[in-house]
């Protein structure tokens, strides 16, 4: 079917995709590579060592240098920087530019600036945001320096400010919730766990994560074989459980429930209250092996355990 040049527009490559159109003072580079059904607007420039997938939409007024990867169905808003070398000077080049990578879904918003990062997988930056570190998949980031303010929900909905009452209540009776033994009177209370009995696996290590700042994430990774159990004994924090098809979110604020994260599950921890301190039982000793850090890694494993049950 081929693709659509205007008649003001440059594309001196030929690897574009069918039904592609480039559009007016847009100049795209020989050696670039655009999927199909991408839309590249006015004033757009892309350069040589650039890759899009299929379905991106790259609007007025952006840039595209050497070294960025975009994945499929990825917009990109007007006026949108990406940078490629973290020391520019002029007149000296790298042997090789730096890569930026862009996820599947991911969200560029307007006039927000990239440095060479990954972006994951559904990933949505705010306008305006300044991003120097990778971006969790579903993150929604904000600011300068962009720092994570939500998630985005399974049904693609920006969660920004926690759930509401209603998804609240669903959650609290979430099979993933576990009540925790709570013991109450004038000196105080007193929240204890059987190990033995309480516990959906037997524990083999516990460990406790506190001093977080607020702008930080923790987890953002799976295990193979690995359980955890976590309970919030001070302050608050909100944890993501994504098991490839559904991405829930739990607030963890008091003592007397507990979270099960269960194998093959990706859990990521944020919003940590300066007092926060998570307590964490898992049922295996620490092992390197067992862990999966690469989110696009999990969901290819998530599909070949489906194939095999299928």
């Amino acid at each position: 079917m081929g693709f659509y040049v205007h008649p003001q527009g440059i594309c001196e490559s030929t690897a574009i995709g069918d039904r592609t159109r480039v559009w007016a003072f847009a100049h795209v580079l020989p050696g670039a590579q655009i999927g199909a059904d991408c839309n590249i607007c006015d004033y757009v420039f892309v350069e040589n060592d650039v890759t899009l997938g299929d379905r991106v939409t790259v609007k007025c007024g952006v840039h595209l240098w050497d070294g960025l990867r975009v994945a499929d169905d990825v917009f990109i808003g007007p006026g949108a920087t990406f940078t490629n070398d973290r020391f520019p000077r002029s007149k000296v080049y790298p042997e090789s530019f730096a890569r930026t990578e862009i996820g599947p879904g991911a969200s560029i918003g307007a006039g927000a600036v990239v440095l060479p990062v990954t972006i994951g997988r559904g990933a949505m930056v705010g306008a305006g945001a300044v991003v120097t570190k990778d971006v969790p998949a579903y993150a929604i980031v904000v600011g300068n320096p962009a720092r994570i303010t939500g998630y985005v929900t399974s049904d693609d909905r920006p969660n920004l400010d926690g759930a509401s009452p209603e998804a609240v209540a669903e959650s609290d009776r979430d099979p993933r919730l576990f009540p925790v033994r709570v013991a109450e009177d004038l000196r105080g209370s007193l929240a204890a766990v059987e190990l033995a009995d309480d516990l959906p696996f037997i524990a083999k290590r516990v460990f406790v994560i506190y001093g977080v700042p607020s702008s930080e994430v923790r987890g953002a990774h799976a295990h193979w074989r690995c359980e955890q159990f976590l309970i919030c004994v001070a302050g608050s924090v909100r944890c993501i459980l994504d098991d490839g098809a559904e991405r829930r979110e739990f607030t963890l604020d008091n003592p007397a429930r507990g979270l099960h994260i269960p194998a093959m599950t990706w859990g990521t921890q944020y919003h940590y209250t300066p007092d926060a301190v998570l307590l964490v039982f898992a049922s295996r000793p620490y092992e390197e092996a067992d862990y999966i850090r690469n989110y696009e890694t999990f969901i290819d494993a998530v599909a070949a355990k489906e194939r095999i049950q299928a």
